[in-house]
């Protein structure tokens, strides 16, 4: 734990939860200037009609969900608090912009992510509150393992991709979190440069 911090813990798809965790940090540190809704999680790779329902709600209540329960406790701390204002960045995906095959859930709930992204950022204006994305390609983290080993591809094949160092994420998102609150990142991506994305289909 970082000097000063506290760790509160928390299911992300409970509202009551979610509010108890929000209220407990600001108990603790006295106001909140920043919320990174980092909460995920994926579901095996089906075409849509062999999709379990499982998989869509569970991926829907983790991604969806709980990134909009979390913002909205974020945003209603940081409209009451004096100096009113805060930063709010969400976890989006390249899968925002380009899906993988099978991946209804996991991308329909990142498409989904920059609507709300552009909601808060256009609702916040007036309250100091901004909001940005972070969309990532192909970071090492253990969620992300299998993609450096072979995931299938748009024509059928099963390739392994380039894979990038999960700090340069963390560096990205903290030069969007060091901003002033008049200046905003509203989209970035950052993704292993040789990826297929750009070519993805």
């Amino acid at each position: 734990m970082f000097e000063g911090g506290v760790v509160v813990v928390g299911d992300v798809t409970k509202p009551d939860e979610v509010d108890r965790v929000f209220g407990e940090a600001v108990d603790a540190l006295g106001r909140l200037d920043l919320l990174f809704n980092n909460a995920g999680r994926g579901s095996r790779g089906k075409p849509i009609d062999e999709m379990p329902l499982e998989d869509w709600f569970g991926v829907l209540d983790v991604n969806l969900t709980g990134s909009v329960l979390c913002a909205r406790a974020a945003f209603a701390q940081m409209r009451k608090q004096e100096p009113q204002g805060g930063r709010i960045i969400n976890n989006g995906s390249i899968s925002a912009h380009a899906p993988r095959p099978g991946s209804t859930p996991y991308t329909v709930t990142k498409h989904a992510i920059t609507g709300l992204t552009k909601c808060i950022a256009l609702d916040g204006r007036p309250f100091s509150i901004t909001c940005g994305q972070i969309d990532i390609g192909n970071a090492e983290t253990e969620m992300a393992a299998v993609i450096g080993k072979g995931v299938p591809q748009a024509h059928g094949e099963i390739r392994p991709e380039p894979m990038m160092n999960v700090d340069d994420v963390a560096r990205s998102v903290v030069h969007m979190a060091e901003l002033p609150l008049d200046a905003n990142v509203l989209f970035m991506t950052v993704m292993a440069s040789n990826m297929p994305f750009v070519g993805r289909g």
